[in-house]
C-alpha cells in the first residue's frame, strides 16, 4: 500500500454553515425529529425543486422508496417492476411490503431503464393476468433516465411511477430538474451523496396531502388523539433536526458541489480522449445534464486484460479507491428466483465498468495523483 493519504471515491464535504445550524439546534433543545431545521431544510429542497413539489425528510433515501410503495398502494402479492442496475435500496422495500420485485434491463445510452424492456415486461405481465402495482426508475450515477418515454409508458397503462433521484439531485433532463417526475420521488442524503446529512432522505410529493400523509407513517402513524393511538402501522422515518441542520448548510453549497462533480467529470473524460481502451460515461446529448455524481467508465473490450478489477486493483496500490458498477439486482444470491426483462446490458456494464474517484472535495493534486496512477496503468 502507498504511503500517499487516501483519495475516496465520494467522501464528505462540508461547506462550513452547517455546524451553526447545528449548534442552534443545541442551543433550542431542538434535538427531537422535528424543529425549525427540517422545516427549513424542507423549504430549501422545495425551492431547488422549483418551488411545485412538497418535501417531507426522513431518515434514509431507503425510508422514502419505502413510504414511496405505501404511497401506491403496494401490498402482500403484488408485483413491482424495477430497474435492476441499481443499488439494493431502491428494490429491498419492495420485499419490506410482501410484494414480488420484477426487474427490468438497462439502455446502453444512460445506463437507466430501457423504456422498450419496460413496456415489454408490462405487456408480458397483463398477458398473464396480472398488472404491475408500480414502477421504480433510478438515475443512475446521476445521469438522468429517459424519464419522458417511461412517464408516458406508465401513464398508458395507468401504472404508478416512482422516481428513485437518490443519485440525481443537481441533474436535469430536457430543463426539468430530476426529483420532479412520476407520481413521487425520492433523494437521498446518504454520506457518499452530492450532499449529505451523514444519513438521511425525503420523498418529494405532488401534493400536501400527500406530504401529510407522508410525516404520518414517518412518525409511527399516530392518531391525533391525547393518548397514544394507532389506526395504521407507522414508522419511525422522520428526520431529525440535528441532521436536518447539516442539510440547510448544505444546501447553500449544491450548486457548487455539481460544479466540482462535473469538473472531475471532464478531467476524466480529456485523459481517456484518445484511449482505444477505455470508454467514459457521459450525457447521450444535449437533453441530459448530469450532476456526475460518479464517473464512471467502461473498458471497451471487455473480454481481453487489463480489465475493470485489475485497474481497481492497481489503483488501490496507489490508495486510491475506486469500485465497481452496481451488480445487477436480478444477479443477486437474494433475488436469484425473480423475473427479470432483457438483453443483458446491465450485466456486461457490471462486467466491464468501473467508478473513479469523484467528490467535490478532490484537489488538483488528487488528480494529479491518479493521472500519474491511469498512466502507469495504461502502459
Amino acid at each position: 500500500m502507498s504511503n500517499f493519504s487516501k483519495i475516496w471515491l465520494s467522501s464528505p464535504h462540508m461547506g462550513g454553515t452547517e455546524q451553526q445550524y447545528v449548534n442552534e439546534a443545541f442551543a433550542q433543545n431542538w434535538i427531537a425529529p422535528l424543529g425549525p431545521n427540517v422545516t427549513g431544510f424542507e423549504k430549501a429542497l422545495e425551492d431547488y425543486l422549483g418551488g411545485n413539489d412538497h418535501v417531507a425528510c426522513l431518515s434514509s433515501g431507503t425510508a422514502a422508496i419505502h413510504l414511496a410503495l405505501l404511497h401506491a398502494g403496494v401490498g402482500p402479492g403484488d408485483e413491482v417492476l424495477c430497474q435492476s442496475f441499481t443499488f439494493c435500496g431502491t428494490s429491498n422495500p419492495i420485499i419490506y411490503q410482501g410484494a414480488t420485485p420484477v426487474f427490468v434491463d438497462s439502455e446502453t445510452s444512460t445506463w437507466n431503464m430501457c423504456p422498450n424492456h419496460l413496456e415489454n415486461a408490462i405487456k408480458s405481465r397483463l398477458a398473464a393476468g396480472v398488472k404491475p402495482k408500480a414502477v421504480m426508475v433510478v438515475h443512475l450515477y446521476g445521469m438522468p433516465a429517459q424519464i419522458d418515454k417511461i412517464e408516458a409508458i406508465c401513464k398508458q397503462y395507468g401504472i404508478f411511477l416512482i422516481e428513485d433521484a437518490a443519485e440525481a439531485l443537481g441533474s436535469s433532463y430536457k430543463g426539468r430538474k430530476c426529483g420532479t417526475f412520476g407520481d413521487l420521488s425520492i433523494l437521498s442524503f446518504n454520506g457518499n451523496k452530492i450532499i449529505t446529512t451523514s444519513g438521511g432522505g425525503a420523498l418529494v410529493c405532488r401534493t400536501e396531502a400527500q406530504k401529510e400523509k407522508t410525516i404520518f407513517w414517518a412518525t409511527q402513524a399516530r392518531d391525533n388523539a391525547p393518548h397514544y393511538q394507532h389506526s395504521e402501522i407507522g414508522y419511525n422515518y422522520r428526520m431529525s433536526n440535528i441532521v436536518a441542520g447539516i442539510g440547510r448548510g448544505q444546501m447553500e453549497v449544491l450548486g457548487k458541489h455539481v460544479e466540482l462533480r462535473r469538473k472531475n467529470h471532464q478531467f476524466y473524460r480529456e485523459f481517456f480522449a484518445d484511449s482505444d481502451l477505455i470508454e467514459v460515461f457521459e450525457e447521450p446529448n444535449a437533453d441530459f445534464y448530469s450532476n456526475h455524481w460518479l464517473s464512471a467508465v467502461t473498458f471497451k473490450k471487455a473480454d481481453e486484460q487489463p480489465d475493470n478489477e485489475n485497474l481497481r486493483i492497481f489503483l488501490h496500490e496507489f490508495n486510491i479507491e475506486s469500485r465497481p458498477l452496481w451488480k445487477p439486482m436480478h444477479l443477486q444470491p437474494v433475488f436469484k428466483d425473480t423475473m427479470f426483462y432483457g438483453d443483458g446490458t446491465a450485466e456486461k456494464l457490471f462486467e466491464k465498468g468501473l467508478c473513479l474517484p469523484s467528490g467535490s472535495n478532490m484537489t488538483d493534486d488528487d488528480r494529479h495523483r491518479i493521472k500519474e496512477a491511469l498512466l502507469q496503468f495504461m502502459k
